[in-house]
């Protein structure tokens, strides 16, 4: 073998054959050739077939994340522009939709570890893998060469980067920087007939803001709470910069209070609400204390929104992430009025969509209440799941109405 080169250990290749992306080292029984952090190396069977391409990563418990399933297949900059592009290309039934667009999404592109979101005239790298980093000069050239492109910006300081090995950067890789508070607008509505429907705007900051910058994953979620929000007094839990306070403030609800703990996400939510010509009272509160002060004082709403940030990071955290899942719904379903609706969320992956739902179950028991499941929601279209790669669809809502 003249290219480096992962060989796995006998039986330990029906996964790559499956076209699931990731080699974990206890799979491999030889690292050949003294592969560098990120280079591409062949990864083959005991028998010496060829698996797949795939970046090759030695501080990680993930020894190889692949891209390629084609063994005459470089693995260069022009493979990275064709998968940007091809990416890019997929998105662009979103161009007259929203101005603010996940371009790509990692593994289910085929560039794992690589994020790419773009907010107007800006677009935001977020490179979270060994060979992601790699290529960082590479994908920062193409992205900056995408049309109307005025600036690449990097938010790569997320927890993965320690597991790769690798420190946290952020700062601009080229162009202009963007400012504190970009302006982005998505249609409150996409069918044919809502041709002339409004559009949200929304301040996303790119430069300190989570994720990075706007939850992009929630803009189909947050049209189905427009739709749900007429006439009901609404409670907004975790409500960061108010997409979803806007969101229900303009489908109609008669009084909408939006709830975090942190006061520059509500400044932020304030300054959206006046954007979109809506109003909501904001609070500065931990969610599970003021959760319980409400309950104790009584109130009851008609629709409760719950998107709490990720509970679960690692698989030894998921008994008490899934407590705290519990805590949150039990305590909104006590303060549902009846007919009332909770739309809840969990974005951590490890959290299943079957887990989430037993979840939401206990919290139903413990509540004493009668719930259907009346909808699922998951992330928008342009966060796409690929099929051998599962992992993928982190995002599961529930829409339960209780009786």
């Amino acid at each position: 073998m003249t290219t480096p080169a992962l060989v796995l250990a006998p039986g330990r290749e029906r996964s790559l054959e499956r076209r699931h992306p990731w080699v974990f080292n206890g799979s491999v029984a030889e690292v050949v050739g003294g592969p560098g952090p990120g280079e591409p190396v062949a990864v083959r069977a005991a028998d010496g077939r060829f698996l797949a391409w795939a970046a090759y990563s030695p501080a990680s418990q993930i020894s190889a994340r692949a891209c390629s399933w084609v063994e005459d297949e470089r693995i260069d900059e022009a493979f990275l522009e064709g998968r940007v592009h091809r990416a890019v290309a997929a998105r662009s039934y979103l161009d007259h939709r929203t101005d603010a667009v996940r371009l790509v999404f990692a593994e289910s592109d085929g560039l794992p570890g690589v994020i790419v979101d773009r907010y107007g005239p800006f677009v935001v790298l977020q490179l979270s893998s060994a060979g992601a980093e790699r290529w960082r000069e590479p994908l920062t050239a193409v992205c900056g060469a995408l049309p109307g492109v005025d600036g690449v910006y990097e938010r790569s300081d997320v927890d993965a980067r320690k597991r790769e090995g690798l420190p946290p950067r952020r700062g601009v890789l080229a162009g202009a920087e963007p400012s504190a508070d970009l302006l982005l607008h998505e249609r409150a509505a996409w069918s044919e007939e809502d041709a002339g429907a409004r559009s949200w705007s929304f301040g996303a900051d790119v430069r300190h803001g989570h994720k990075t910058g706007f939850y992009l994953d929630q803009r189909a979620s947050r049209r189905v709470v427009a739709t749900l929000a007429a006439g009901r007094r609404t409670l907004d839990l975790f409500a960061y910069t108010g997409g979803f306070g806007v969101a229900a403030a303009s489908g109609g609800a008669s009084d909408v209070t939006c709830v975090d703990s942190s006061a520059p996400a509500l400044s932020a939510a304030r300054e959206n609400l006046i954007r979109n010509g809506v109003t909501a009272q904001l609070v500065e509160a931990d969610v599970f204390r003021y959760l319980r002060e409400l309950r104790d004082r009584g109130e009851s709403f008609d629709l409760v929104v719950a998107d709490p940030p990720r509970l679960v990071s690692r698989a030894q955290d998921v008994n008490r992430g899934s407590r705290a899942y519990k805590d949150v719904n039990l305590l909104a379903l006590k303060l549902l009025a009846p007919g009332g609706l909770l739309v809840t969320f969990s974005c951590s992956g490890l959290v299943g969509p079957d887990l989430f739902q037993k979840i939401v179950f206990g919290a139903a028991l413990d509540a004493r209440r009668e719930v259907q499941v009346v909808g699922r929601l998951t992330q928008a279209s342009d966060h796409p799941v690929l099929l051998s790669f599962p992992e993928g669809a982190y995002l599961k809502g529930l829409i339960c109405r209780a009786a």
